[in-house]
């Protein structure tokens, strides 16, 4: 069996509606274009419809908590590129990271941190994850990141300085 994509990626063009007075994406326009991207790459590199998965196990996962840094603007009409990983997991919670990069990869504009929580439905109370779960979300947890809940700004600043030493190779 293929290893699934740890870090999938796809581009986007900013569009106009999303756009404030100055031509940049609005602040909190960044969440749509992350988490509709993350459905994406769960549907096509994981082929787990997050829809399905609630209907079928009457349970999902919910935000909790969102970290998001905006480092530079993300224009009307650009290309940018988002990726998104797991970057923390237990046996009821996940720690997703996103971000858009300009086209090319090279440029960081935003980060964000989206903790969520696994319950069942409708009531909503926290729910361990299934043994197929687990073994999924092992495989897809990206190593090498040391995942610390007041940890962000070290690695907003951490991912900066990898893309600033790539650009300078």
């Amino acid at each position: 069996m293929p290893r699934l994509v740890r870090t999938p990626e796809t581009q986007h063009r900013i569009h106009f509606q999303d756009c404030d007075m100055l031509g940049h994406l609005n602040n909190a326009r960044y969440l749509d274009y992350f988490l509709n991207a993350r459905e994406d790459h769960t549907t096509a590199h994981y082929a787990l419809n997050l829809g399905e998965l609630a209907r079928a196990q009457r349970a999902a996962w919910v935000i909790t908590k969102h970290h998001l840094s905006y480092l530079r603007p993300a224009r009307h009409g650009a290309l940018v590129l988002i990726r998104t990983q797991l970057i923390h997991f237990d046996n009821q919670n996940l720690v997703v990271e996103m971000q858009m990069r300009s086209e090319d990869g090279g440029r960081l504009l935003a980060l964000l941190w989206s903790e969520m929580a696994f319950v069942q439905l409708p009531a909503g109370t926290r729910l361990d994850h299934d043994d197929a779960l687990m073994e999924m979300l092992e495989e897809l947890d990206v190593p090498g990141i040391d995942y610390d809940p007041d940890g962000f700004d070290e690695r907003v600043k951490a991912v900066r300085q990898e893309l600033k030493k790539l650009r300078r190779e």
